[in-house]
This record gives structure tokens, sequence and C-alpha cells, in this order.
């Protein structure tokens, strides 16, 4: 457990890649004291990637023209110890472990409980 004195600090930067609008919205809602970007496909993430560094990577597995796994494998390259968090709704243990061997630090299932989901994203910030 992180205590108020750990806390990351809000104007830490979280890109979101998602490609359905209510997750990003309940994202934003529920994570409203960091800065995020949302990018809906690969292509449309991979200029952010490629020429700002985020504090956090959160991905999908499943996007509509790609795998969030070969969004990781490109994401590692750059930012080695950036922390990267899955959200997917699939149960696969094959597609899990391929995702934690691509760099993810975490992968949770969908829906994941909004406590449960925000204390990862502190830890992972915090260890950033």
């Amino acid at each position: 457990m992180i205590n108020a004195q750990e806390r990351p600090s809000s104007n830490q930067r979280i890109l979101c890649v998602e490609d359905d609008l209510d997750t990003c919205e309940f994202l934003a809602i529920l994570l409203g004291e960091y800065s995020f970007q949302f990018a809906h496909t690969i292509s449309s993430a991979l200029p952010a990637v490629e020429t700002e560094k985020h504090d956090l990577y959160i991905l999908d597995n499943w996007l509509p023209d790609g795998s969030g796994i070969d969004l990781c494998r490109t994401i590692r390259q750059q930012y080695p110890t950036t922390p990267i968090l899955f959200t997917s709704g699939s149960v696969k243990e094959d597609e899990i472990e391929e995702a934690l061997e691509a760099g993810a630090d975490q992968y949770l299932l969908k829906p994941c409980e909004p406590e449960q989901l925000k204390e990862i994203i502190k830890d992972l910030l915090f260890r950033n």
C-alpha cells in the first residue's frame, strides 16, 4: 500500500491504447488525477510512442489494426523500464503469458474492480 507521501504526482502522463470508448471514458473518470492521452488503434498510438515519453502505458490486447502485444514490444524497445499494463477481456493463458513475455508488467482481466485498478496503477507509477 502506498501512503500519501509516496503517491505519484498528478502530472504523470498515461497513454491508453484502447478501442472501446466506454472503457476510455471510465478510465478518464476513475483516474482523473493523471494526464491521459488516448489512442484507439496501434497506428494512432505509434506517433505518441515514438515522440513522447509517458509514465505508464495501458494497452488492450485486441485492437482494430493489430495486437497490443506487438505494440508492447515496440514500447519496450524504446522505453525498457516504463511500466506497461494490459487490460483485456482475454482469459487465454497463452495470450496472458505472451503479453508478459513481451514486457508487460501487469495483466488485468476486464472487467476489473476500480479500486484494484487504481492501486495497481499507483504501484506501477511509484516504481517508475
